[in-house]
């Protein structure tokens, strides 16, 4: 099995460096991470400028590369590039910091799970909720093992992903698993107007996160109550409740598309 590891945090980072000892024994280890921290670029890729490549020299992977793009730049180009054979899994993470509810659109870490899925390969992004300094990522790279093993041997879908979400507590402490929905996910959108040197405004967004109800199947629910959530995400957005029901609320305006108008 050939699985390909990235994350929006750089081949150093403490999560992806937890995956690389954890996967080795079950499979050959690629990475391909940023040359620094690419939080919260989404699907954003590099487009009007050249993309830097930089072999990397990580202990217990069959081969490296530092990308001078984003997360989903490092999944197209090992993909299509630079592993050379086909890629039987990538795996974004270990995030530090959680990818709950309408995060995900703005997450780097799953935006990359959901590269491998259109660049056909199966994916998972995992994510330790906390932001701590001194996080132990050891039990969530041996959760994200088990998970594959289960996945492979079971069948895994080639065109959803899995986000999983794990709490920032003791093994004993977590009460087990829910599959899970997306939740709400919103923040507080602060911005901090300063002054460079020469005089120029400019602009620090912060902000936490807003408490919000959700359902109780959500994905925020579960981390919440002490539960590994996993979700499963397909990158196709279309609301098919209100397919049917745009179609005949249009159809009055077709007369004016011409010979078009059957297209609806």
């Amino acid at each position: 099995m050939r699985i390909l590891l990235t994350n929006d945090d750089g081949v150093h980072a403490r999560g992806i460096q937890a995956l690389i000892g954890e996967l080795g024994s079950i499979a050959e280890i690629f990475v391909a991470a940023p040359d620094r921290e690419r939080s919260g670029t989404g699907h954003s890729i590099t487009v009007f400028e050249p993309i830097k490549v930089v072999k990397a020299k990580l202990a217990g992977v069959k081969a490296s590369w530092v990308i001078g793009g984003t997360p989903v730049d490092c999944v197209k180009l090992a993909s299509s590039k630079l592993v050379g054979d086909k890629i039987d899994l990538v795996v974004s993470g270990i995030n530090h910091g959680p990818n709950l509810g309408t995060d995900v659109l703005y997450s780097g870490t799953v935006s990359a799970a959901v590269e491998g899925v259109i660049m056909g390969s199966p994916s998972i992004a995992i994510s330790l909720n906390s932001f701590a300094a001194d996080m132990d990522f050891s039990f969530a790279a041996n959760f994200t093992r088990k998970v594959i093993q289960i996945l492979f041997k079971n069948g895994m879908e080639k065109k959803t992903l899995l986000n999983i979400n794990i709490p920032a507590l003791c093994p004993k402490e977590i009460k087990g698993i829910r599959i899970t929905r997306l939740g709400v996910r919103n923040y507080e959108n602060l911005f901090e107007e300063r002054r460079d040197p020469r005089g120029n405004t400019y602009f620090w967004m912060g902000g936490g996160v807003l408490e919000e109800p959700q359902e109780e199947d959500s994905d925020v629910n579960a981390v919440q109550q002490s539960y590994i959530s996993i979700t499963p995400i397909h990158f196709d957005l279309t609301d098919y409740r209100l397919v049917e029901q745009y179609r005949k609320s249009f159809s009055q305006f077709s007369h004016l598309l011409g010979e078009a108008n059957d297209i609806l």
